[in-house]
C-alpha cells in the first residue's frame, strides 16, 4: 500500500502555499471535478468566490485555509492529493480537481489528485480550547510541533492505553500527524519495539518516543518530506527526498545502520511494521502483569530473493 503524506510532507505543502496565497482574495474556486468535493457544509462553493485568504494552518495532515469569513476551506492530501501553485498558461494536469483564481496575472491554484481520496471543502467553524477552528478538526488532537500540545497530558493518555505503542502513535486522537513512515522511523530511533503494550512502557520511554517522533520529523521537514514517487510533491511539483535518509521502513533485509542486523518486516492493521529485532526487542508487558512474548527473530538470506 503506497503510504499517505504526513506531517513533514504536508507541513511542507503548507509553507510554500503560505509564501503565495495570505492576502490574496479568492476570484474564483472551479470544482473542476466532483470527486474533489467533501463537503463539511450547507453552503454553496459560490460563498467562497470574494473571501480573502488570512492564514494556511494546519492541524496534523490536514490543511486550513483561514478565510476573512465565519466559515473556513480545509483539505486533505489524501494518498496522492496535490496542491500546487502553477502557472495558468499551463496545460490541465489530467487529474485535476479544483482550481482556484487568487488574482495573481500569472500563477493559480490546482489540487490535483489521481486516486481522489484527498478532497477540499467548505467547513463551519466551531469552539475549542484553542478557539474557532474547523468542525471537521474537532476530534484531532494537537501535533508534536504545536506550541499548546502538552506533552504529560499525551503521555498521561498513552500510558493508560493497552495497545500497541505503534498504534497508539497512529491515532489522530491522541497526537496527530504521525503515519506509518515516521512511526516505525521514531520507534527504531527510540529503540522500542512497535509491538510493545503501551501501559507497560515506563514515562521515561514514553518521553523517549516522543522526542524522537520531533527529532526525525524535523529532519524529514529539512529535506522536503518523504517521496517514493512524483505523486507527493511540494507547491513547485518537487519531490522530497527524505526517503535515502530512511533507516529502517522500506528497507527489509537490509542491515540496521546500528548493530547491521536485517531489518524486518511484519503484518499490521493491513500494512506493515519495520524495525531492528535486536536494537527493538520486544520485552516488557502490560502493568497489568500481562507478559508480552518474545519473537523469535527470523533471519533471511537475501541472496536467494535476487
Amino acid at each position: 500500500m503506497k503510504p499517505m503524506p504526513e506531517l513533514p510532507e504536508v507541513e511542507t505543502v503548507r509553507r510554500g502555499l503560505s509564501r503565495e496565497l495570505p492576502g490574496k482574495k479568492i476570484h474564483y474556486f472551479d470544482l473542476v471535478h466532483r470527486g474533489g468535493n467533501r463537503q463539511r457544509s450547507d453552503r454553496p462553493w459560490q460563498e467562497i468566490n470574494g473571501a480573502r485568504i488570512i492564514e494556511i494552518k494546519r492541524r496534523g495532515k490536514f490543511l486550513w485555509f483561514a478565510l476573512d469569513r465565519n466559515f473556513a476551506l480545509v483539505g486533505h492530501l489524501g494518498m496522492t492529493g496535490q496542491m500546487l501553485i502553477r502557472p495558468k498558461s499551463a496545460a490541465p494536469e489530467k487529474h485535476l480537481r479544483i482550481r482556484i483564481d487568487y488574482g495573481d496575472k500569472k500563477n493559480e491554484f490546482r489540487f490535483v489528485d489521481q486516486r481522489i481520496f484527498g478532497w477540499m471543502a467548505i467547513d463551519e467553524l466551531v469552539e475549542s480550547s484553542q478557539g474557532l477552528i474547523p468542525r471537521s478538526f474537532a476530534k484531532v488532537a494537537l501535533d508534536i510541533f504545536d506550541p499548546e500540545f502538552d506533552r504529560d497530558k499525551v503521555i498521561s493518555r498513552i500510558r493508560r492505553s493497552k495497545s500497541q505503542i505503534k498504534r497508539v502513535l497512529l491515532d489522530q486522537g491522541i497526537i496527530s500527524g504521525i503515519g506509518n513512515i515516521y512511526a516505525d522511523e521514531a520507534l527504531w530511533l527510540a529503540k522500542i519495539h512497535p509491538e510493545r503494550i503501551s501501559d507497560g512502557l515506563s514515562e521515561a520511554e514514553i518521553r523517549t518516543i516522543l522526542n524522537s517522533v520531533k527529532r526525525v520529523m524535523k529532519r524529514a521537514l529539512n529535506r522536503g518530506g518523504t517521496s517514493f514517487d512524483d505523486l507527493y510533491v511540494n507547491v513547485n511539483g518537487e519531490s522530497g527526498y527524505f526517503q535515502v535518509s530512511l533507516n529502517v521502513y522500506g528497507r527489509e533485509g537490509d542491515p540496521c545502520r546500528r548493530c547491521r542486523t536485517a531489518i524486518r518486516r511484519i503484518a499490521f492493521a493491513n500494512r506493515s511494521s519495520h524495525f531492528c529485532p535486536t536494537c527493538q526487542k520486544k520485552v516488557g508487558g502490560s502493568r497489568t502483569g500481562k507478559k508480552t512474548a518474545q519473537r523469535r527473530p527470523i533471519t533471511r538470506d537475501r541472496r536467494a530473493t535476487r
